[in-house]
């Protein structure tokens, strides 16, 4: 039986297109340039961040980001960018019993942005908040104190392979990858990502049905 079920942030509850274009217009880049660089960064298996290090050698991201706040162009985070199926999905879920807990690589000032919007979760956090990100052990530890759950009931819904889906297993936990954005289609069909999964869902909404196995 699963107990828990805790879900990442980007490209599996939301979109993160308005997080890049953000940036693009920072950097003044055109949007489709940085777009493609975070795919070819993507394709290669590294970090997507190394997109904007294409677009701008040599910049340093935790100085921009700071820049960005500063003058008003941070980060947003609104209903709009949402995946439509996240709110019927976790509410069917509570519904059922199942304790939901959203935690991801996000940043704590998107933890708070997150937790304005209501989602209907136990818990809401990030991995600036716990200063420690995925995919070190560290991260899924934190996972396993707040799924309140032995690891075998607890469910880790990720898009990214090498983020979410192998160390959440290597945790003990159980896992599901969910081909939604970038990450999640490229991946999708992997043979490693096809035995590491338990489960591969095209919606939130199937969640549902695997509580139960």
């Amino acid at each position: 039986m699963i107990a828990t079920i805790v879900l990442d942030v980007g490209e599996t509850i939301v979109r993160d297109d308005r997080y890049w274009n953000s940036w693009a217009d920072w950097l003044d880049v055109p949007r489709h340039t940085l777009s493609a660089l975070v795919g070819a960064v993507v394709a290669q298996g590294r970090d997507n961040a190394d997109g904007v290090r294409l677009a701008r050698p040599g910049i340093d991201l935790a100085a921009e980001y700071q820049a960005r706040e500063a003058a008003g162009r941070g980060e947003v985070l609104d209903e709009t960018d949402l995946y439509e199926d996240v709110r019927p999905a976790l509410s069917g879920l509570r519904e059922l019993g199942i304790r939901v807990v959203v935690a991801g690589n996000q940043t704590s000032r998107a933890g708070e942005l997150l937790r304005a919007l209501n989602l209907p979760a136990d818990l809401v956090v990030t991995s600036g908040e716990w200063g420690v990100a995925k995919p070190q052990p560290e991260f899924f530890e934190r996972v396993l104190e707040v799924a309140q759950a032995a690891p075998g009931e607890t469910v880790y819904v990720g898009d990214h392979p090498a983020n979410d889906i192998f160390p959440a297993r290597a945790a003990g936990l159980r896992a599901a990858h969910i081909r939604r954005g970038p990450w999640g289609h490229l991946w999708a069909d992997d043979p490693e990502v096809v035995a590491a999964a338990d489960w591969r869902i095209d919606s939130l909404t199937q969640l549902a049905s695997i509580t139960a196995d």
